[in-house]
């Protein structure tokens, strides 16, 4: 279920932002209170979008400090409570979105989860196969879909519109200890380069950005791990990576600098992905 943020709420914000012309471009980053989420929701507004910005948690310390950082930089700013797995609120949050706003030029499906517990892949339980799919996948993709159906009907606007989804290194890593995690952030990979398929022709572009070793809350659980092989030589780049690095890349892609490309994928991880012998 879809319901405003209760501090600031956004008859508040939806006041403010008609008050003025919708000269920025919208961006709408899911998964926006804090880590990666709120590092794009930054990087987008000081790149000259406003925010619309939806977390299922938005009544804490976190949500108030992305909320405040966002307008201070800015943008026009809502915060929105939205559990992206429950496809029916989409429909509702999103004509609020439209109705705040007036339009929408950049979805950035962030909003994930990893794995209630690592273990060894042969016990992984349906359980927790479903629920990490239905947040990493399921709920995006036909967010995605909702969204794409909006982009569509205002293309000929001469508005740059783009999808950016989120996914992980994981999208060609395997860690057994979190097969169902790996196997979410593949299919993200498949399901950009279909909507890339599908919305070119519009000019939408889609596009998916891979996170390495990213320093967020996510991580922290294999902080000492992570910091031991990165000291190995894990990356190219012997290094964490931050949440501004992921920021920085996503705001360049929503920019339209890259307007002539889509389905490709980003990779934001010191060089991981690079084969060595």
């Amino acid at each position: 279920m879809i319901q405003p943020a209760a501090d600031p709420p956004p008859v508040h914000a939806e006041s403010s932002v008609r008050s003025r012309p919708a000269v920025r471009p919208v961006a709408l980053v899911t998964g926006a209170r804090r880590g990666i989420g709120r590092a794009i929701a930054l990087a987008l507004a000081r790149g000259g979008f406003d925010l619309a910005l939806a977390d299922i948690v938005v009544d804490d310390d976190d949500a108030d400090r992305t909320l405040t950082e966002v307008r201070a930089a800015g943008a026009r700013a809502a915060l929105y409570r939205l559990d992206v797995a429950a496809l029916d609120a989409h429909e509702v949050f999103l004509a609020q979105l439209l109705q705040a706003f007036g339009s929408l030029e950049c979805l950035v499906n962030n909003a994930g989860i990893s794995v209630a517990q690592r273990g060894d892949l042969l016990a992984l339980s349906p359980d927790s196969f479903d629920h990490v799919l239905r947040v990493n996948l399921r709920g995006p993709f036909f967010l995605t879909q909702r969204v794409a159906r909006e982009f569509l009907a205002r293309a000929e606007d001469g508005r740059y519109r783009c999808i950016v989804n989120i996914s992980s290194a994981n999208a060609f890593a395997a860690s057994i200890n979190r097969g169902e995690y790996c196997l979410s952030k593949a299919a993200v990979g498949m399901a950009t380069r279909l909507y890339a398929a599908r919305l070119g022709a519009a000019g939408i572009s889609a596009f998916e950005v891979r996170p390495g070793v990213i320093r967020t809350e996510m991580t922290r659980v294999a902080a000492a791990d992570y910091d031991e092989r990165i000291g190995r030589g894990l990356t190219p780049m012997p290094r964490w990576g931050e949440p501004e690095d992921v920021g920085r890349a996503v705001a360049a892609l929503a920019s339209g600098a890259f307007a002539f490309s889509t389905g490709d994928a980003i990779h934001v991880d010191g060089g991981l992905h690079v084969q060595r012998l």
